[in-house]
């Protein structure tokens, strides 16, 4: 073999090993927030984490040195996702409609009630007595509310110029949603959902319209 095609080889070598250590780290992560969604934060141990991934422990800590690591790393990749969701939810809003408002309340409310949601509340609940997690926590939520923000006076131009009431209408939407979305941790959905979701659509307009 000579020795341009040995470099030849030890690159793809090379680039193998690094697409496969990526791919564990994923499932790690994938595994740490899906713990976290079944189990709480608390029961999302690094044992837990690593037989729903499919992994010894000693492999796992082999990525993430302790379980902080892990939900460093995870609570970036919730990051990421969240925003994706988002950005996907928002995307049904985009077109012109007859009732842009109401098809914005509908996909928020979805985003809301994903999985994801319920992980990052999981996180911020137990982050109110832990430090660390709060420390981790706090930058990426920052982030998210930031782009949160920008890609919804993206999605809804008609708001330009309306800044205060958009900020107002953007505030009541966040705390409805996720006031519900909690709720839907220990209540079945019902009709008073429904009634809700109208009366804040029904309120949007009234801001926008003023």
């Amino acid at each position: 073999m000579t020795s341009r095609t040995q470099n030849i080889v030890d690159v793809e070598v090379i680039g193998w090993q690094a697409q496969k250590s990526a791919g564990t780290r994923n499932a790690i992560l994938e595994s740490a927030i899906a713990c976290i969604v079944e189990f709480g934060y608390a029961g999302a141990t690094t044992t837990a984490i690593s037989r729903k991934a499919g992994l010894s422990r000693g492999a796992m800590l082999h990525h993430f040195p302790s379980k902080l690591d892990i939900i460093r790393g995870a609570v970036e990749h919730l990051h990421n996702k969240r925003l994706k969701a988002f950005r996907r939810a928002m995307s049904r809003v985009a077109a012109p409609t007859e009732d842009r408002v109401a098809l914005g309340v509908d996909a928020f409310f979805d985003h809301v009630r994903h999985p994801m949601f319920v992980a990052f509340f999981e996180l911020s609940v137990a982050a109110r007595t832990d430090p660390e997690l709060a420390g981790i926590l706090r930058p990426t939520q920052e982030a998210f509310e930031a782009e949160w923000y920008r890609t919804a006076k993206e999605v809804f131009p008609e708001w330009q110029g309306r800044d205060e009431q958009f900020d107002i209408a953007l505030d009541l939407s966040r705390y409805v949603m996720e006031g519900l979305a909690v709720s839907s941790l220990t209540h079945r959905g019902s009709e008073s959902d429904k009634r809700i979701l109208k009366y804040l659509a029904d309120k949007l307009h009234e801001l926008r319209d003023a």
